[in-house]
């Protein structure tokens, strides 16, 4: 019986078919670039966490490219009697294994005792991180550690960073022994029904559902989507499925198509996409879009169009900045004049700099004093707008005066248009090519939505990254951006009753 990692067991807790494939299958496996990104992420908060439990530097990293499972497991057992700390401590027991990021040892007489922490580069715990501690704590102590405590050190969000690469309050650490102790048969159990996954000689047969996202993105998506029937107009694209009688009737009734999902337990949008998706019609209330948009941008000339793009680090790197703060690093900004006529400005920052007070001021000299500002799905700039007045005091008064003037598009279509290839979604780049097919996100190279832009912009901004491939960054930033904010133009344009502007 080969041993199971905690990686495996826990692919096992989100779904028995990915376990098999992932011992099985690995090739079919398709991480995403954010995949990725996070997990580099994680080793960051992992170096960080090591200079933070151990300052004076006398513990040892078991580095598995170099001794590889069985040898850090061996090498832990040399260095358990030491009692210095141990980061990427090794322990094998009843068919599982499991590595410790730290292993610190407990001051006091008798046998020496332990005290394990994991680090998650994560906000809170999470209930994945509860299966974690329990299985490294079951593996470790039915290998015969003497844990005294095992817990969860993850970031603290509402910690500002002072600079000079001072971490010393990042990690916010959670006691979860008593709760880690008490799961020792459910691990057994894992592990016992793991293994038993693993006999099968042919996958299991599961259905894609939440689980394939939940609690992480798995990369076999794409492989379990394929085997399926696929549905004409799929049950998933009704938006906001949250009513309890909705909720039970999918439950119980499994629908794949909208057709099997009856009229009376949808609400006036999810029945709206339903009968225009079957129909093939679109859907156009221009008259209440007009007289939405008079209401809501009275002072309507000149009309500025606004996006951001933003960086949120889990380590910040500038002080006075919190994990997971949303940094703006970029704008676009179309300028609409009564007249028809149009023009652009930009901003963007890749020097690795702090951006917050270049970008505000030229975000400033952009919008002007008086006109509507718009954005699409717009509480996202406002949030923005008013932490940089926070932190921007001389600048507060003219971010929080545009923050006044944003108008949010976004309602506006859910309220007032729907065409059947949007599949469901409001998102801009589904509702673009229903009203302007000219423009299109699929025709840019490189940088394509946000999740791209925030991994652009970390690449950019690396020392690493040489000055050719950050002019290339550059460029495709400043194109997704300024598509970002012509295609709210557009859609204005469509909804206002006027003529496209050149």
């Amino acid at each position: 019986m080969k041993n199971l990692s905690k990686t495996k067991l826990l692919a096992y807790r989100q779904c028995p078919k990915r376990l098999w494939l992932e011992v099985n299958r690995k090739d079919l496996r398709q991480d995403s670039a954010t995949t990725q990104a996070n997990f580099d992420v994680g080793n960051q908060v992992g170096d960080i966490a090591r200079r933070l439990y151990d300052p004076e530097e006398n513990g040892e990293l078991l580095e598995m490219k170099r001794l590889g499972v069985t040898g850090i497991v061996a090498r832990t057992s040399e260095l358990l009697p030491v009692g210095r700390p141990i980061f990427e401590a090794g322990f094998a027991a009843d068919g599982a294994e499991a590595l410790a990021d730290l292993l610190m040892p407990v001051a006091g007489r008798g046998p020496k005792r332990w005290r394990m922490i994991e680090v998650k580069s994560s906000a809170s715990v999470k209930d994945y991180h509860r299966d974690d501690v329990a299985i490294q704590s079951s593996v470790a102590r039915r290998a015969g550690l003497r844990l005294a405590s095992v817990s969860v050190a993850h970031i603290d969000s509402s910690w500002t960073y002072p600079g000079s690469q001072d971490y010393a309050g990042l990690l916010v650490e959670v006691d979860l022994t008593a709760e880690a102790f008490s799961r020792e048969a459910e691990v057994k159990t894992w592990i016992a029904e793991s293994q038993a996954v693993l006999r099968k000689r042919a996958e299991p047969v599961i259905s894609t559902g939440a689980q394939c996202q939940l609690p992480y993105a798995c990369g076999f998506i794409e492989h379990c989507s394929a085997q399926e029937p696929q549905a004409e107009y799929p049950v998933a694209w009704l938006p906001n499925v949250r009513t309890k009688a909705l909720k039970a009737y999918m439950d119980e009734h499994g629908p794949t198509e909208l057709h099997e999902v009856p009229d009376e337990l949808l609400n006036e949008t999810q029945l709206r996409v339903k009968r225009h998706t079957l129909a093939g019609t679109v859907y156009f209330d221009a008259a209440g879009a007009r007289a939405d948009l008079a209401k809501i941008a009275k002072d309507g000339w000149p009309a500025y169009f606004m996006d951001f793009e933003t960086i949120n680090l889990a380590v910040p790197i500038w002080p006075g900045t919190r994990p997971f703060q949303q940094i703006p690093f970029q704008f676009s900004v179309h300028r609409l004049a009564r007249n028809g006529r149009m023009s652009q400005e930009a901003f963007i920052d890749l020097s690795g700099q702090d951006p917050s007070k270049a970008f505000a001021r030229a975000l400033i000299d952009a919008c002007g004093d008086t006109g509507p500002v718009f954005a699409y799905n717009a509480s996202f700039e406002r949030t923005c707008l008013k932490a940089l007045a926070a932190r921007l005091p001389p600048l507060a008064r003219k971010l929080l005066s545009i923050s006044e003037r944003v108008v949010d598009l976004l309602p506006v279509a859910q309220r007032r248009f729907y065409h059947p290839m949007q599949q469901g979604s409001w998102s801009i780049k589904d509702v673009l090519p229903a009203i302007a097919p000219d423009l299109s996100y699929d025709r840019l190279a490189g940088v394509a939505d946000g999740a791209m832009a925030m991994d652009a912009y970390r690449e950019a901004i690396a020392q690493t990254t040489r000055s050719q491939r950050r002019e290339e960054i550059r460029s495709e930033l400043l194109e997704y951006c300024a598509l970002d904010t012509l295609a709210m133009v557009r859609l204005w344009q469509h909804f206002a009753g006027r003529a496209k502007a050149g």
